[in-house]
């Protein structure tokens, strides 16, 4: 992913509490994870459960960055 063109990812602008903001970065931390990466992983994972990512979208986007 050197650059923007080749990415599918999209930036998206998040509001979000302190103390989520917080607890997330704590886990991120622990994980050895971006907080970015922690929240997609933690929104993914989520979708994924509730049966809502395509298969496919599972492969393209790796559990851990």
């Amino acid at each position: 992913m050197a650059s923007a063109e080749k990415s599918d990812k999209k930036a998206y602008p998040l509001r979000i509490s302190a103390p989520v903001l917080d607890a997330m970065q704590r886990w991120s931390n622990d994980e050895l994870r971006s907080l970015n990466a922690q929240i997609e992983y933690v929104l993914r994972e989520a979708l994924r459960k509730a049966g809502r990512l395509k298969a496919d979208t599972e492969r393209t986007h790796p559990s851990s960055t």
